[in-house]
């Protein structure tokens, strides 16, 4: 099985000090059955799930566990927000298997919120841009590399 971390990822990372874990997992499409595959708790596992209004992009990070709640987001954010589509994701992503959107907006440039949720949890696992990789961070490490990042209350669990 091949691992892909993606380049812009991958400096990010190194930018920023931080050494994952790598998880390699089957292949799956969605990110709760990515923590049943890597057998970790889907509440430790970020997805990034990419929304948009007139101003542009906003990278909303939630557990794989959680449901975003739209109108939550837009209140926080003063934005009237909706889901962006697989094309704009792409856009977004250029260096990602379509759908395995990174946790971190940063490095592509991304205003980012992430919910309050995943601050609780000991260690966090990303998606490392194709379908088959997580990255396992200390809660230190994730905190470093969202700093900037707003945060606040805008899941639910499913």
């Amino acid at each position: 099985m091949t691992m892909t971390i993606t380049s812009t990822l991958q400096s990010y990372l190194r930018e920023n000090g931080v050494k994952p874990q790598t998880v390699t997992h089957e292949k799956t499409l969605s990110a709760s059955r990515t923590a049943q595959a890597s057998h970790v708790s889907g509440d430790c596992v970020a997805k990034g799930v990419l929304v948009k209004d007139a101003e542009g992009y906003l990278l909303a990070v939630i557990p794989a566990t959680h449901h975003l709640e739209m109108d939550s987001l837009s209140r926080l954010t003063g934005r009237e927000l909706r889901l962006a589509d697989e094309d704009e994701v792409a856009d977004a992503f250029p260096d990602c298997a379509l759908g395995a959107v990174p946790p971190m907006g940063t490095p592509y440039g991304l205003e980012t919120v992430v919910d309050d949720s995943l601050a609780s949890q000991p260690e966090t696992f990303l998606e490392g841009g194709d379908h088959a990789t997580l990255l396992q961070v200390t809660a230190e490490d994730f905190a470093k590399l969202t700093r900037g990042a707003r945060h606040g209350a805008f899941s639910h669990h499913v």
